[in-house]
């Protein structure tokens, strides 16, 4: 037992000893309570980010990104030991963005890389980011309490914001370099001074203060514009600091440069005989310098060639020296880019300013790197000319990203097409090549997705939007690789095609898009199944903007798309007439509507044994100053293709059922009178119908039964998945649910016992043909049979003849309408009506909870 005790007890103080041998106990607590406490905070903070919306965590996450990145190549300030990076900038503007969370988490990733880059300890590597984690926790937290304070006395102003985050910054700054500053101070037992802290203030600090005001100021550019001006910022501000740190390390070198010729000046003329030694001495150091540094260098003739080069540059273009030296600096360069360097990088005198270029060269590994380069001349004493000094340094880095934020600002994101932005610019450079060659041309197809809402309403977001990508894949295997093809938002694609020889060349691109995007599409474990419709313009029709190319093309996609599913349409000029005028007509229907000037009429229902109105039909009326009476065929598309439809709705509910309780309070014979109301399909898939409904009943008083909802069949069997819970809401109130033009569809029968229906209208072609067709005599008599049998109120409309009126009575059916019993009636006609005929017999109210009991009415 006791020879074990003491190596048990060791091996913590071995471990200790290999790790961390400079670190006393005061010093090894400290360190561990600062990592520990550190942990404590980034942890908290990335929680709390955690929770943040999708949007929030990408912006912290590429703001994290960021100053990471610019922590890797920190700007070294003249004259100094000092360096900063350029995340301070993000940190903060993470501060003011998203809160101290987002800025701790982002402080101790850019302390990370910074004691990554300057640290080989792993004691450092750990403490530098917990220490600004813990920082930044408590400058950032103290600083979001002050402004809230501010806030709620009014005294914040945009002035006031820029310094106390600029106060706050110095703040953040002092405490981090307290904190780690304590660390040497308790390795050789020192106490800490106030001086010391305070004597590394200087330029670092006035760097932090300047920061923060960048920051505070983009910022306040944020909130005011948006996004889009930290997009077009942030390249604008890695730039300046760019050629900031170029700029230093130009200096640098001139002054090094500088220094070795006024000390080899100076040794001249003191002492001559120790001249050759200076020299040598002067170009051992210069040497030492150019093999040593941390960019890549090159000693170059004035006709390119490369005389010497350090191991940076070796490491940075992937070949050895003996590779490269010898031969022309303009081989390791991309071939595209040898002219530009050519041109843009050889001074021709000396004492001439410096240049820089931008260029590419290929990596031996088969990857491009990108490489800022400058050059400037160089006269060395004992050369019979002068030569270049080149200095090459990565920018691959910064490259990749602008080139990745110029993808996002012209590509979607779902698709990776073009965006409508893109697209445009593509466009109007087509247009402009027909301009300046008559014998160019283009065509410009419109494709939009016919149903692609109901998908999205019934299978899921997620389900469309991968459709939409198998879509695109389908697109881009009929076009040709020079056609632009863009996603300009939803299920809305074009496609830009140039040279086009004829319009029967675009007509059969069409007709192949369609034919491929009417294939069954296997999304997850779905099948979908649609169809596209397309308009097509052609370059001859004579355009100057984007914008009339698109609006075109869209205008023949609608003609396209109101002929059926899966059609295409060229456009004309006849076409742009038709739309303004129907755009004309919405724009009137939309002023009718909101002045009330949609009128009801009223068709009497009649009950065909005893004669005695039972119920009216309202039926919307327009009628226009100019064109007169516009038909609801006509302006009820235009209501639902203008998003009108709701509004119209409401009114003619709201009409309608205030008519039906005037008409009930006439006496008490007219109580049971009942009220039936068309419905667009549109109307069914908006959420409100059923509360609208009952509240404009409770307005008027009126009992739930007293309302029927007319819907026709083709109409209901389209949109019924979205309309069941709408229907049911309904039936739950207690109002009626009549299908109209029943026995025109093909799958209606099944639902019949299902659906919350209490009437049918049976469509009025059968009852026209009744006494000359024994097929439909027999379709209406086993509708009226179906509907006995299931419980469902059936009405006849369309009774235009006697023998009609005849025949329905001999089949059974209890209730009708038509032109001879009644035309539609204006309001007080009607009210005339019904003070002249004794009490109704009423149509039978619907039975609450029951779907079998339902009314079934006959066109």
């Amino acid at each position: 037992m006791n020879t074990t005790t003491p190596s048990a007890a060791a091996w913590p103080q071995r471990l200790h000893g290999a790790l961390m041998p400079d670190y006393n106990r005061k010093a090894s607590a400290y360190w561990w309570a600062m990592v520990g406490l550190g942990g404590l905070v980034a942890g908290f903070a990335l929680a709390h980010v955690a929770t943040q919306p999708a949007a929030v965590q990408l912006q912290v996450l590429i703001g994290c990104l960021i100053a990471m990145m610019a922590g890797m190549y920190p700007v070294r300030i003249p004259g100094s030991k000092n360096s900063f990076a350029a995340g301070e900038i993000f940190i903060f503007l993470l501060l003011l963005m998203h809160g101290p969370d987002a800025a701790v988490l982002a402080a101790a990733g850019e302390a990370f890389v910074g004691s990554m880059r300057s640290s080989k300890r792993w004691t450092s590597r750990l403490v530098s980011p917990a220490s600004a984690a813990v920082a930044m926790g408590i400058a950032g937290w103290t600083l979001q309490a002050t402004l809230i304070g501010l806030t709620a006395v009014g005294a914040l102003n945009e002035a006031l914001l820029l310094l106390t985050a600029m106060i706050f910054a110095i703040g953040y700054f002092l405490l981090n370099t307290a904190q780690i500053t304590v660390i040497p101070h308790l390795k050789r037992n020192e106490p800490m001074r106030l001086a010391s802290l305070l004597g590394s203030f200087g330029w670092v600090g006035i760097t932090y203060a300047a920061s923060s005001l960048i920051a505070g100021l983009l910022y306040l550019t944020f909130r005011n514009v948006g996004i889009g001006v930290l997009v077009a910022g942030v390249p604008i501000i890695v730039m300046l600091l760019s050629m900031l740190h170029m700029y230093f390390r130009k200096r640098e070198l001139d002054d090094a440069s500088n220094q070795v010729r006024v000390e080899a000046a100076e040794r001249e003329a003191a002492q001559s005989a120790r001249h050759v030694r200076a020299l040598q001495a002067s170009e051992q150091r210069f040497h030492s310098a150019f093999y040593n540094a941390s960019i890549g260098m090159a000693l170059l003739s004035t006709a390119g060639r490369v005389l010497q080069v350090n191991p940076a540059l070796c490491a940075l273009v992937g070949q050895d020296e003996d590779q490269i030296t010898g031969r022309q600096f303009a081989e390791l360069v991309h071939p595209d880019d040898s002219r530009a360097l050519a041109e843009r990088l050889l001074p021709t005198e000396p004492g001439a300013a410096g240049r820089s270029i931008e260029v590419r060269c290929v990596h031996p590994a088969g990857h491009e790197v990108w490489m800022s380069i400058h050059t400037g001349l160089f006269a060395d004493a004992d050369a019979s000319e002068p030569c270049l000094i080149l200095q090459a340094q990565d920018v691959t880095a910064r490259r990749l990203a602008e080139a990745q934020l110029q993808h996002i600002a012209y590509h979607d994101s779902l698709t990776g097409l073009a965006n409508r932005v893109r697209f445009r610019e593509c466009l109007a450079r087509a247009i402009a090549r027909t301009q300046g060659d008559s014998s160019r041309s283009f065509a410009v197809m419109y494709l939009d997705f016919d149903r692609f809402k109901l998908i999205n309403d019934t299978l899921g977001h997620n389900v469309g939007d991968r459709f939409l990508v198998a879509a695109t894949q389908r697109i881009l295997q009929q076009v040709r690789p020079a056609d632009v093809v863009g996603r300009l938002g939803g299920d809305e694609f074009a496609i830009l095609v140039e040279d086009v020889d004829s319009e029967s060349m675009a007509v059969a691109l069409a007709e192949r898009l369609q034919a491929a995007l009417c294939e069954p599409y296997q999304v997850e474990d779905v099948v979908v199944n649609t169809s596209a419709s397309i308009g097509i313009t052609l370059s001859n029709v004579g355009y100057d903007t984007p914008d009339e190319v698109l609006r075109d093309a869209d205008i023949a996609m609608y003609r396209a798309k109101s002929t059926g599913r899966a059609q295409h349409a060229v456009f004309d000029t006849a076409l742009r007439s038709q739309v303004s005028e129907q755009v004309q007509l919405e724009v009137d229907l939309r002023q009718a509507i909101e002045n009330d000037q949609i009128t009801l009429a009223y068709q009497p229902i009649y009950d065909l044994g005893s004669g005695q109105v039972v119920a009216f039909e309202a039926l919307a009326r327009w009628h226009h100053p100019q064109r007169g009476q516009v038909p609801p065929s006509t302006f009820i598309p235009v209501a639902e293709d203008g998003g009108l439809i709701g509004a119209l709705t409401e009114r003619i509910l709201s009409r309608a059922c205030r008519q039906l309780k005037a008409w009930q309070t006439l006496g008490s014979q007219h109580r049971r009178l009942r009220m039936q109301i068309n419905l667009s399909g549109i109307d069914l898939t908006q959420g409100p119908l059923a509360m609208q409904v009952a509240t404009t009943l409770l307005v008027n008083g009126l009992e739930a039964s007293h309302l029927t909802l007319e819907i026709t069949e083709s109409k209901l069997m389209t949109g019924l998945s979205t309309a069941l819970d709408t229907l049911t809401r309904l039936r739950d109130i207690g109002v009626g649910i009549s299908v109209d033009d029943f026995g025109t569809g093909y799958s209606s029968l099944s639902y019949l016992s299902s659906l919350p229906i209490s009437s049918l209208k049976v469509d009025r072609s059968f009852v026209n043909q009744m006494v000359n067709s024994q097929q439909d005599t027999e379709i209406v008599r086993a509708i009226v049979s179906l509907g006995n049998s299931l419980g469902k109120t059936v009405i006849a409309e369309g009774i235009e003849t006697a023998a009609q009126l005849s025949q329905l009575r001999a089949l059974g059916c209890q209730f009708g309408q038509g032109y001879l019993l009644s035309r539609p009636l204006p309001c007080e006609a009607a009210r005339q009506l019904l003070e002249t005929q004794p009490a109704p017999r009423a149509l039978p109210p619907p039975t609450l909870g029951s779907p079998e009991s339902s009314t079934i009415t006959l066109h």
